[in-house]
């Protein structure tokens, strides 16, 4: 009798949680009434013939979350699960999440330094309006390049002005000159003065990693001679605002960073929310330099970069 009863407890079981029947169903089966059912799938969890397991991926992002807190001392780190380790895939996700909150942080009078590129256009488009007063929206970097490759400045830009409704300060300049003297020369007009001085003035600054790669936005703007190439290739872990650090998060070349047009890299250190926003393995390095930096403050990223910034 025992044993037709346990074999009862797991066929009942087998066919709720496996086939997906539903009690009523069961009972028929079984030739059972249906709080019989009942009974016998409550023992079968008290038996431990069923044992269920939840597996919550939000408190796994929010584990990876704090770890990363931690060890990097962080005011604050979002990670997103991203269902495939894919660029476009992970600069979707990204986007959404450092949108929510950025949109959660800003609040009057605030200034916002934004730069260009792909996965800060991604944050941009998803942003949605808030109602805010005195906000100003500033370009960290010159976005005027020697090709026809799209930046994504004036698009990043222009949401993040109708997000807060507010009208963006352009920087019309190249992110890097062929000389320091052409820089310095630039760099005295009042208006581009002014638009430096507010980027360096912001309180929160929006950015993300560019990756050492031939194929990344930066490379393909025609800004670099052979020279420099060699440089970056050799020392350079990735950038931001076009300026390139190594492992360590030290400036890899004096001279290159010297002709470069838009904020410093330490005054990245001094914003209420320094928000980097970057994942994927082409900016894994990268990622881990500026960390090491202590350029960012908030980091915006996906699981698998967080595990391995975590076990690097």
């Amino acid at each position: 009798m025992a044993d037709e009863r346990q074999s009862k407890i797991i066929e009942a079981a087998k066919l709720y949680y496996l086939l997906d029947y539903n009690q009523t169903d069961i009972a028929k089966q079984l030739g059972v009434s249906r709080p019989t059912v009942s009974r016998l799938l409550q023992l079968a969890k008290e038996q431990g013939i069923v044992q269920i397991q939840i597996h919550d991926p939000t408190e796994d992002a929010n584990s990876l979350a704090q770890r990363l807190e931690q060890k990097f001392n962080l005011k604050k780190a979002i990670v997103t699960q991203v269902p495939q380790y894919d660029d476009h895939v992970i600069k979707t996700f990204l986007g959404e999440k450092a949108a929510g909150y950025i949109h959660e942080i800003v609040q009057d009078g605030d200034i916002i330094g934004v730069t260009w590129g792909t996965t800060i256009y991604h944050t941009a488009v998803e942003l949605p309006n808030k109602a805010v007063k005195d906000v100003k929206v500033v370009q960290l970097k010159g976005g005027v390049s020697h090709s026809e490759t799209n930046t994504y400045a004036n698009e990043n830009l222009y949401l993040f002005g109708k997000a807060f409704n507010t009208a963006p300060h352009h920087l019309p300049l190249p992110a890097i000159v062929d000389h320091v003297v052409v820089k310095q020369a630039m760099q005295a007009d009042r208006h581009i003065h002014k638009i430096l001085e507010m980027g360096k003035q912001a309180n929160i600054a929006v950015y993300t990693i560019g990756p050492i790669k031939s194929e990344s936005l930066l490379f393909r703007l025609g800004y670099f001679t052979e020279e420099d190439l060699k440089v970056i290739h050799s020392k350079a872990v990735g950038d931001i605002c076009s300026r390139f650090f190594d492992e360590k998060g030290h400036i890899c070349n004096a001279n290159l960073n010297a002709r470069t047009l838009g904020i410093e890299l330490d005054d990245l250190k001094s914003k209420d929310y320094s928000i980097l926003v970057a994942g994927g393995a082409h900016k894994l390095e990268g990622i881990y330099g500026a960390l090491q930096g202590q350029y960012a403050n908030v980091l915006v990223t996906d699981q698998y970069t967080a595990k391995f910034l975590l076990d690097k």
